[in-house]
């Protein structure tokens, strides 16, 4: 990731927060790019990285790998290592506004509940892993100062899926662009300030909205020159519905060398574009075009782009521009 891009962290750090990052990374270190900016270059103060980060903790890569039976922290125990590091941080900045990313990776496969556990990814370990997960964030949910807000999400659709039951029926998963795929849970709390128990089911929020509604809400100004492709979803997280008033693009796969793709049912054109109730799907060649009404059909089944030419033909011209619009990748 460019260090130049306006960031969140930044932002609020300009705004007198302490800043930290706290668990899984994943844009640039390890087996993605050598010689990765460092954390304060993106606004953090503190940065604790798993392997594939600029700065992995000794900790918990004892090898240079993702992880090893010879990390000081065991596997199973790395979501309570990066709890305890996140009240650490937030103990030694007592009376200061702060903001964390605290990006988990259990969830994500290897599961290894212990050293005992069977090896691969199976439901028996999920369960596990993810009970202990649980606990772990009961734990920060307890220590944390009550006027703390908490963003509970996620980054993408699961992988396995163990036939579409942890995207409850949805079609797609990780890797692909179908709703199993982008459509994610999103736990905001709030003591005093979120409706406790309450359920949102029309606002649509992604993660290019984190950015001004977080600015907004702590106070910090966006940078200069700064067009977000996300809008301020701020009343939504105190219990008043949203309504975009921008489409949602996403984009997956460029080439069949440096990704990975989902089985056949699930692999999704490599371009998507959400408007209101309907969501397009092409490739960037123009082929394989898909339309689907999510409010009548949330789990894709059914293509009506024949039946509705003209909304395609306009949603495929949007998404292809905006698609042409990315920076290209240049080599050094």
């Amino acid at each position: 990731m460019d260090p130049r891009a306006a960031t969140l962290p930044r932002a609020l750090q300009a705004a007198g927060y302490a800043t930290a990052h706290i668990g899984k990374w994943h844009l640039g270190g390890g087996r993605d790019v050598t010689d990765a900016p460092k954390f304060a270059e993106y606004g953090f103060d503190t940065g604790i990285g798993t392997y594939e980060s600029p700065e992995p903790h000794p900790d918990i890569t004892a090898t240079n790998w993702i992880w090893s039976p010879q990390d000081k922290v065991k596997r199973w125990d790395r979501t309570a290592f990066f709890v305890s590091q996140t009240l650490e941080f937030l103990a030694s900045h007592a009376g200061q506004p702060c903001f964390v990313n605290l990006w988990l990776d259990d969830p994500h496969t290897p599961w290894v509940p212990d050293d005992m556990a069977p090896k691969g990814d199976i439901r028996s370990n999920l369960k596990r892993v993810m009970e202990e997960n649980d606990r772990q964030l009961g734990r920060l949910m307890d220590a944390l100062p009550e006027n703390t807000l908490l963003i509970f999400a996620s980054d993408n659709g699961p992988l396995p899926t163990f036939g579409d039951a942890r995207t409850l029926g949805l079609r797609g998963c990780k890797l692909s662009l179908y709703e199993g795929g982008i459509r994610l849970p999103l736990i905001v709390r709030w003591p005093r300030q979120v409706p406790a128990g309450r359920v949102d089911a029309s606002s649509v929020i992604a993660a290019v909205d984190m950015f001004p509604t977080l600015c907004r809400i702590g106070g910090a100004a966006l940078p200069k020159a700064y067009a977000s492709d996300g809008i301020d979803v701020s009343p939504a997280f105190v219990g008043k519905p949203c309504i975009r008033t921008k489409p949602l693009f996403w984009e997956y796969g460029r080439n069949d060398q440096s990704f990975k793709y989902p089985g056949e049912s699930s692999r999704s054109p490599n371009v998507a574009m959400l408007d209101g109730d309907w969501k397009l799907l092409i490739n960037t060649d123009s082929s394989d075009g898909e339309l689907y009404d999510l409010f009548a059909d949330p789990n894709e089944t059914t293509n009506v782009a024949a039946a509705h030419v003209e909304r395609t033909a306009m949603m495929m011209a949007s998404a292809l521009e905006w698609r042409a619009s990315l920076p290209r990748r240049t080599s050094k």
